[in-house]
């Protein structure tokens, strides 16, 4: 893996419209965002749910050779998600499902990424999103 390479970040949501406005506002608060980000929602058909054939596309899209993150939205994704990581050649080297807020994380996220950070201070930047205060 390249240091100069960013982390690509998919965002992985039942809905296409929910994954491509989580993406579009991260791009917006991370100020445009150097590192790839892309939305995987829904399935082919427009319909709601989890496409492994959408998912697969988008990391292999955004992989630039430093990792891929992959932020999840609810149940069935995460699932879908981790049967793609045990099957091993779905995905691309270096991808990784994200325990993270989908929101807070994706922000972090890509901001982190943008700034350099490898796969590891990506995960780590999202996870810690869980401990944004609203209050």
């Amino acid at each position: 893996m390249s240091a100069a390479a960013p982390v690509g970040i998919v965002l992985v949501s039942h809905s296409a419209a929910v994954a491509a406005s989580v993406a579009a506002l991260a791009q917006g608060l991370a100020g445009g965002g150097t590192a790839p980000i892309l939305p995987a929602g829904g399935l082919p058909d427009g319909g709601l749910g989890t496409s492994a054939e959408l998912i697969s596309a988008a990391a292999k899209e955004v992989d630039r050779g430093a990792g891929v993150a992959l932020l999840v939205d609810l149940g069935s994704a995460v699932l879908t998600v981790k049967a793609m990581l045990a099957e091993g050649d779905e995905l691309p080297e270096g991808a990784r499902l994200v325990d993270a807020p989908f929101v807070e994380g994706a922000v972090a996220a890509l901001v982190t990424a943008s700034a350099g950070g490898d796969l590891d201070a990506v995960v780590s930047a999202a996870s810690e999103a869980y401990a944004y205060r609203k209050e």
